[in-house]
């Protein structure tokens, strides 16, 4: 069964806290506190004028956009810089390097089933803590 991108919103809100959200072009990012530089996950729901890689204008297609640390990309995808053009950016369920920020860590799904989300649980975790651990530091080189 494929998770519909409401059931993956309320999992990100419920799961991780002092998360925040903002919109914009189709997206929905989440930070980690106010601090709304760099978000740890997005989630992208039409095609934009920036962004038509994935045919989000199909019904209910949705984009999961997690930005994990280098070794877990590297474990997903290899050391060797990733050939984007190898991937089908339309395929639904498949864990993939993200289209445009794959060199920052970033992956993607469209539209993940359960089982793929059940994967994706630690990759959002860890996305998250990075994303703490990143705050923390700004926090304190600014207290």
């Amino acid at each position: 069964m494929t998770l519909d991108e409401a059931a993956v919103a309320q999992y990100i809100l419920e799961t991780f806290p002092g998360v925040e959200t903002t919109t914009a072009y189709g997206y929905t990012f989440y930070f980690y506190s106010a601090d709304h530089r760099l978000p740890f996950a997005t989630m992208a729901s039409s095609d934009n004028e920036y962004d038509r890689v994935s045919n989000l204008d199909r019904p209910g297609v949705f984009r999961l956009n997690v930005g994990v640390s280098q070794p877990t990309f590297q474990a997903l995808f290899g050391t060797a810089k990733v050939d984007i053009g190898s991937y089908d950016f339309t395929a639904l369920d498949v864990i993939m390097p993200h289209p445009d920020y794959a060199p920052q860590n970033f992956i993607c799904v469209l539209s993940p089933s359960e089982a793929t989300f059940e994967r994706l649980r630690p990759l959002l975790a860890e996305a998250y803590d990075l994303a703490v651990r990143r705050d923390n530091r700004r926090t304190k080189q600014d207290g």
